[in-house]
This record gives structure tokens, sequence and C-alpha cells, in this order.
């Protein structure tokens, strides 16, 4: 641990080792070197003065980076690219003079931009579908299971434990239909010169444009993708930051959303995320258990919603075909915004694989409530026996109203079956009306739509990336 300079929570508290990788100078650097060879590769193929032996020996020095020299050189030049031109060749002095050839800085900077952030959308993507498998469990689980179900989080009727983790899941699920439609939109700059134009390629390729278009190909199939952009500055379009943090922040919407119901859970009893044996909720409390990884996905999705905010207004600014202005703020907000998405599902995955539900406390405070919800239930009974529908109607009013000042003002049961069954106008005994009183006969469709939902929606999913769904997460704190 480095005690005397700033280190990102990041790194130190958050997100993953394999995301923190992605966005590593190791990473970033040695992408470059294969863009490079890609270049000198291709640009040999179609006939320019470029040897098989420099494109071997560049392609044997991939990882071979001095970065001391590079920084010394990056000093004196004032230009990082250049300076890492400069260090390729010291260790490819057959190759020295090819590299780079015909392209500028945003032909390594750019497309290395985009080979990283498809990578980190692949964690991503990963992760995601961990968690959507977990829930998956959870709410197949407890798909039978009633509980209250809450509007302005006042108790409204009943719903099932698993079918609320369904709305959970779909929202994630909309999330991940966003991540694959980034997957599937996703290009390379390619190698488009110093303002878009191609023209150093055209000097070099003395105007033959099949051969500049095949050098494009050439390149993006070398580097895994199936197309580059059709037109550009000297940049691809910095809204391609902007719509890939966008769809970051779905999944903190999404997680935040999570996250808050279960703090609330919490509260009621009805829940609770993992607590291990020896975790400490309180330093003057002993007895408290803090929802404290909730309140991480909260705190860090915040965070990331946020961020967003930074590709949009760096796409605003952009001048013509370029301006440097992007640069400082890019390279900090894409990959915070990735380090923050991977720590949020690293949590999520962590939470959802050991969710606590307390039964007997869901069914407790499902009977404290079902005497109202069951109202309209007692009322066609007591019909049925000959009432008066709209007296009756007036008096279970009267006497909910009496019931819930009880319970309020008092601090005493809920008093309405007894209330109800003194009363001759009804007809009926406290057995009678205890009859209606079943949980699960107020959860509507929610089991079938568990069911359904599981089956129609997510096992698609889940079977299309079924090596995904076991993937394992631990926090650091």
């Amino acid at each position: 641990m480095n005690t005397n300079s700033y280190e990102s929570p990041f790194c130190t508290r958050y997100a993953s080792k394999e995301m923190q990788y992605i966005f590593s100078a190791d990473k970033k650097f040695t992408t470059w070197r294969r863009l490079w060879v890609a270049l000198a590769r291709a640009e040999m193929k179609l006939g320019l003065p470029v040897t098989e032996a420099q494109v071997a020996q560049l392609e044997a020095n991939i990882e071979n980076i001095d970065y001391e020299c590079a920084a010394e050189r990056e000093k004196l030049v004032r230009h990082d690219v250049m300076a890492h031109v400069y260090t390729y060749g010291q260790c490819c002095p057959d190759a020295a003079g090819i590299i780079h050839l015909g392209a500028t800085s945003c032909y390594v900077g750019d497309n290395t931009d985009v080979i990283i952030m498809r990578d980190a959308l692949s964690l991503v993507r990963k992760k995601l579908v961990t968690v959507i498998s977990q829930l998956a469990e959870f709410a197949d689980q407890y798909k039978d299971m009633p509980a209250l179900a809450y509007t302005h989080l006042q108790p409204a009727q009943l719903t099932t434990v698993g079918k609320r983790a369904t709305l959970w899941i779909n929202e994630l699920l909309m999330d991940l239909d966003e991540i694959e439609y980034r997957f599937g939109t996703l290009a390379l700059l390619g190698s488009k010169g110093t303002t878009g134009t191609q023209a150093s390629f055209k000097e070099l390729f003395h105007g033959d444009s099949d051969k500049i278009k095949q050098l494009e190909k050439m390149i993006a199939d070398e580097m895994g993708f199936d197309k580059v952009v059709p037109v550009s500055g000297q940049t691809y379009s910095r809204k391609a930051d902007y719509q890939i943090l966008s769809s970051l922040s779905n999944i903190a919407q999404s997680a935040m959303k999570f996250a808050n119901d279960l703090r609330i859970l919490q509260n009621f009893k009805e829940m609770e995320e993992p607590f291990e044996k020896n975790q400490i909720g309180s330093s003057a409390m002993p007895y408290k258990r803090n929802p404290m990884r909730s309140e991480r996905i909260t705190a860090l999705a915040r965070y990331l919603m946020i961020d967003t905010l930074n590709p949009a207004f760096t796409a605003g600014t952009q001048w013509f075909e370029r301006t440097l202005d992007d640069s400082a703020n890019k390279r900090i907000s894409v990959a915070e915004g990735f380090l923050a998405a991977d720590a949020i599902l690293g949590i999520m995955i962590n939470v959802t694989s050991g969710l606590v539900v307390y039964p007997k406390i869901v069914r407790r405070r499902v009977m404290a409530e079902l005497p109202f919800m069951a109202s309209e239930n007692i009322m066609m009974d007591a019909v049925e026996k000959g009432g008066n529908r709209q007296e009756l109607h007036e008096k279970i009013r009267t006497y909910a109203m009496q019931a819930g000042k009880r319970v309020k003002e008092e601090g005493l049961d809920n008093n309405l079956i007894e209330l109800i069954a003194a009363d001759p106008a009804f007809n009926l005994t406290h057995e009678d009306i205890e009859k209606t009183l079943v949980p699960e006969n107020y959860t509507g469709r929610s089991s079938e739509q568990v069911s359904e939902f599981l089956s129609q929606c997510v096992k698609p999913v889940l079977d299309k990336y079924s090596e995904f769904t076991h993937e394992q997460a631990s926090i650091n704190v």
C-alpha cells in the first residue's frame, strides 16, 4: 500500500483486478504495439516497403516495453505517442523506420480506447449475467411466498418475495440488452489520418483507394472487429463514449433500485444482505447489522450516473475535426465509469449469492395488514349471507379507521376482524373470517408470473451465456 501519495479507492477498495488490468498501462501500450504490428502487416501485404522480418521483430517485442525510456522521451518531446514510437524502435532497430507509417496519434490512441471499452464491456456483461442468474434462482425459490407489496411505500396488496425479485431482474435484462446493442455497434476508428481524410495513405498507396479500404479492413480483422467508423475527423465521435457510459449508467440505476429496496427490507427485518460472522455493524452499537454492501452500491451508482455527464459535455465541445480538451477528461471519466460499474456488479454478485429471507417476519407483517386487504372478500361473504353491500361497505370503512387508529396511536394489534365478527350485520363468526385470511389467496398471478418470466425471458439469456453464470466475486472491505 502506498501511504505517501493518493491512490484511487477504485483500485484499493472497489474494482476487480480484472477490470483494473483492462485500464492498466500494460494493456494500453501493448495494444498500441499490436495496432502498430497490424498496420505494418497490412501495409506489407498491400505492397508497401515493409518486410516480413520487420513485422516479425515488431511482433516479438510487443510486451518488451521500457517504460523509463518512454517517460524520459516524453519529457523531451512532450508527445506520448512519439515517445512510444521511439521506445518501440529502440528494441526493434530493423523496423524503427516503418513504425506508425502513415498514421496519426489517434490511430493507436483511439483504436486502443475502443478495444479497451470492448474488453471492459465484455467483463461487465459477464458479471451482469451472473447477477441475473443468482436473482433468478432466488425468484424461483421464493415465487410462492406471500409478502406485502407497496405503493408510495405504504402497504397496498400482496405480492410474493419471488415476484418482487423479478422486477429487479427485468431491469437488469433491459441493461443487458443495451450492453448487447453497444457491442453490436462498436466500431474501430480504423486508419483515417490526421483529419479523417486518409490523405497520408492516399500518398503512400499512390491514390489507390481500394488498397486504402483494404488496409482498414485488414487492421479491423486482426483486432477482432467487423467494422470501422464510416467517417470521422481525427477521432471517432466522442458520442460513442457517452453512449457506452450511458449503458453503464443504466446498470447503476437498476443496482441502486435493488440496493434501496433491500435496505428498506432490511429495516423491516424481512430480508438481509449477507452478514459475515466477524462483521462489525457499528463501532458504538454492537447489535447493529447495517446493510453496508447495499449502501456502497447506492454510493457508487450515484457516482457512475453523474460521471455520464463528462462524455456528454466532451462530445458537445469537440470543434470541427478535433480538439484536445477531450483527452484529460476522457482518460479519467471512461476508466472510472467502468471501474465503478465493475465494483457495483461485484458487490451485487456477493449480495445476491447470499440473500437472507426471514419467513416468519414476512408472514407476521403480511398478517398484520391482511385484514384490511381482505375486507372486500369479507364483505362479499357477508352479502352472500343476506347483508346489504352499501351498509356493510360503510361499516367496514368505519371499523378499518378504528383499527388503524388503534395500531398507530395506541401501538396495539390490528383488531379489525374482532370488530367485524362482533357486528351481527355481517352474520360472520371469527372462524368464518379467519378462513378468508389466507395470504396465498391474495397474491394474484404472482407465482405464475415468476415461472413464466423465468422460462420465457430469463432462461434464454442464461442458456446463451451459460459460461458466465458462475462468476464469483469477493469484496475487499
